[in-house]
């Protein structure tokens, strides 16, 4: 065997001790990552269910004639739960088919109604939209802009705020959802008496 083939083989013996090693690195980081991942979710498992047993026994001092402290407390772990699923949520990554609550929230703030239709429902976005179109409109005729600023900036807001509940529901169900007149939805409408 000549110089240069052993120098050949020496060089490719260093590459696959090379790329074995980046693999193996690569494979340790990936594992430690999961190991992570695990840990996390086990102590986010635990917090919600001390978070539980918490509310269960605030609950039950409050039914055995407690202060109205416990209910008090009761009440905080209850809001810090939904918080907390609500925090989830939002932190959790989009999926191909659902809509982005950034998106919906800023194009509902921007735009006010007209957001809407990112993830609205057309039945409340449409007539909201084209009601602004022309509200902005025949307002811009007859009013200066500086008249207006005091109402859009409480406005606008809130219509961000309802822009992400609707990516939210939107995203929890599958399909653009009411917001407004939920309570009426799905209910049968009852006959009068005597028919």
């Amino acid at each position: 065997m000549s110089e240069d083939e052993r120098a050949l083989r020496a060089r490719l013996a260093a590459l696959e001790a090379e790329v074995k090693a980046e693999s193996d690195a690569a494979t340790a980081r990936k594992q430690a990552a999961i190991e992570r991942l695990r840990v996390e979710r086990a102590e986010r498992e635990a917090e919600k269910r001390a978070l539980g047993r918490d509310a269960q026994v605030a609950r039950r001092r409050g039914d055995e004639g407690g202060d109205s402290q416990t209910g008090d407390l009761a009440g905080a772990i209850e809001l810090a739960r939904r918080a907390h699923g609500v925090k989830e949520e939002l932190t959790r990554p989009r999926a191909e088919h659902e809509k982005s609550w950034l998106i919906s929230g800023g194009a509902s703030m921007l735009f006010g109604p007209i957001g809407w239709l990112y993830a609205g429902s057309f039945r409340e976005a449409v007539p909201a939209a084209t009601a602004t179109v022309l509200l902005a409109f025949l307002v811009s005729k007859f009013l200066p802009m500086i008249l207006l600023m005091p109402a859009l900036l409480v406005l606008l807001p809130l219509s961000g705020i309802a822009g992400i509940v609707y990516a939210l529901s939107y995203n929890r169900e599958g399909k653009r959802a009411r917001l407004f007149d939920r309570d009426k939805k799905g209910k049968p409408r009852a006959l009068p008496r005597g028919r």
